[in-house]
């Protein structure tokens, strides 16, 4: 019997992202998938040091805006990116996994759980991945981002 559910997340240029969990019967913590390409900006030596500094804006940004009202305070941020193969000109593959661990149940299909984790990537995205001073977001390898929809006007 298969429990676990995810859903896509739309609206974003630079990257894709879902949320899921893997007991959507007895709900209780739930994960945030983002994945996008990198690309270098600039040189630098230690890269290392660059991609924990990131994951380290990511647990702080997570940690201010996450709501304590329903999610704990503890959660688990994994940010998958190899520091080996970093090179200017040359994309690489990254994937950053936020755990996050409910108070109290509520249902996974519910707008409410689906409007917070929305707003917690967009701050993410705000605060961490958009001001980041080293490198360049991508949806995908050959460099492609979605066009931006153009809104019509209601007369």
């Amino acid at each position: 019997m298969k429990k676990g559910k995810t859903c896509k997340i739309g609206g974003f240029r630079n990257f894709k992202s879902q949320y899921g969990t893997i007991d959507s019967q007895n709900l209780k913590s739930v994960y945030l998938n983002i994945q996008t390409w990198v690309e270098p900006k600039k040189e630098v030596v230690n890269w290392n040091r660059v991609v924990l500094n990131m994951s380290r804006y990511v647990k702080h940004s997570v940690y201010n805006n996450i709501d304590k009202t329903l999610f704990d305070s503890k959660f688990i941020v994994d940010l998958d990116l190899r520091t080996s193969g970093i090179q200017l000109n040359k994309k690489s593959f990254m994937n950053l996994e936020i755990n996050l661990y409910l108070i109290n149940p509520i249902d996974f299909k519910s707008p409410k759980l689906k409007k917070l984790i929305k707003n917690l990537i967009k701050e993410v995205y705000s605060e961490v991945l958009s001001k980041n001073e080293y490198f360049k977001f991508y949806l995908t390898k050959k460099g492609n981002i979605k066009p931006i929809k153009k809104q019509t006007e209601v007369l």
